[in-house]
């Protein structure tokens, strides 16, 4: 069930059909498949803030695709390894060493691909701890501005870390425009690339594609993780929640909006789920600056999901906001559950720019 702000695309979970046809002709067991479909929505969900709409659909589809090999690579392994009783520990190898060094390697590569002033920048950013203040200062711009050519950059090492760590080079001069586009999350490019058809066309895009938006997400150093389990972390969830959103620059009635729709989110896991996360991200786009909240949970689903959303009704029968509360609170508001599987709500507040 997705809702949007005025003139946003329609939802995700209307993408759960064609992913129930991409799994389905290749899994049979109905378990399995409703893991495979709930995962790709989630992390459909995650990466949306990236994605141009038109790259939404063969997104996911790529997605599915990857989870259903990555689960027949699991059984394949498993099966191997079925006479095993236990799992012995294994001290480190002589070939760790040789990953490490590779690993570096790939690194300094990766640098040397950037342009000079931005591998400088990002340096000094990251490993020397420079504001961007005071290299706004030495480059004559604006923090904002070195923020954004710092952002590129991150995307542009991201791209060319994965390829130099694999030694492969790109297949089509296509290739490594539309896995930078997708890397930094530049939307309107991705439209100019027609990124989503050539994730369906390329399968070497259709495979980095994935990795680079799932590795940002999960390493992103914009990102505030909060485990939720008790009352004490919707606390903490709600207290985080205000802090990034003042960092992004939000402030008054904003700030109390935000942390009031993180806090009744983040109930609702402790209510139903007993355990869940909650994961705060800057985010910015066409310009704009603003904070996503992902809240996941492997809990029992909502069962009437319509019905949840409606006005007047509270998920835990209390005087909570409940989905529709916090729906109006925030900009953009999405969420998908199923049955005994759980519940994923995706919702951004973006910070109104002055006139």
């Amino acid at each position: 069930m997705s809702v949007h702000a005025a003139g946003h695309s329609s939802g995700i979970a209307e993408l759960d059909p064609l992913i129930r046809r991409v799994v389905g002709g290749r899994l049979r067991d109905q378990s399995a498949l409703d893991d495979v479909v709930q995962e790709t929505l989630a992390r459909t969900m995650a990466a949306r803030i990236r994605l141009d709409d038109g790259a939404l659909a063969p997104y996911a589809i790529v997605t599915a695709r990857n989870l259903v090999s990555g689960l027949w690579r699991r059984e394949e392994r498993s099966q191997r390894h079925l006479h095993r009783l236990v799992d012995r520990w294994e001290p480190p190898g002589p070939d760790d060493d040789v990953v490490l060094r590779e690993q570096a390697e790939a690194v300094a590569v990766a640098l040397a691909e950037l342009p000079p002033r931005e591998r400088l920048g990002l340096v000094a950013h990251e490993l020397e701890g420079r504001e961007t203040a005071s290299l706004a200062e030495e480059w004559g711009s604006t923090p904002g501005a070195v923020a954004a050519q710092l952002k590129r950059a991150r995307a542009k090492l991201r791209v060319e870390y994965l390829l130099a760590l694999g030694r492969i080079d790109p297949p089509t001069p296509l290739c490594r425009p539309v896995l930078m586009a997708l890397s930094g999350g530049e939307r309107r490019r991705q439209r100019e690339l027609e990124a989503g058809q050539h994730l369906l066309e390329c399968d070497f895009c259709s495979d980095m594609g994935p990795t680079l938006l799932q590795s940002r997400e999960k390493g992103a150093e914009d990102d505030v993780q909060v485990p939720v389990e008790c009352d004490a972390d919707v606390v903490a969830a709600r207290q985080r929640a205000r802090e990034v959103a003042a960092e992004v620059g939000f402030s008054g009635t904003d700030l109390t909006l935000i942390s009031t729709a993180v806090s009744e989110i983040a109930r609702n896991i402790v209510q139903f789920a007993r355990r869940g996360e909650v994961v705060l991200t800057r985010v910015e786009d066409d310009g704009r600056s603003g904070v996503r909240v992902v809240a996941r949970d492997a809990g029992p689903g909502i069962a009437d999901l319509d019905r949840a959303e409606q006005d007047g009704f509270s998920t835990y029968g209390g005087m909570g906001l409940g989905l529709p509360g916090c729906r109006r609170l925030m900009d953009e508001f999405e969420v998908t559950s199923k049955v005994d599987k759980g519940t994923t709500v995706v919702m951004t507040k973006w910070r109104q720019q002055p006139n």
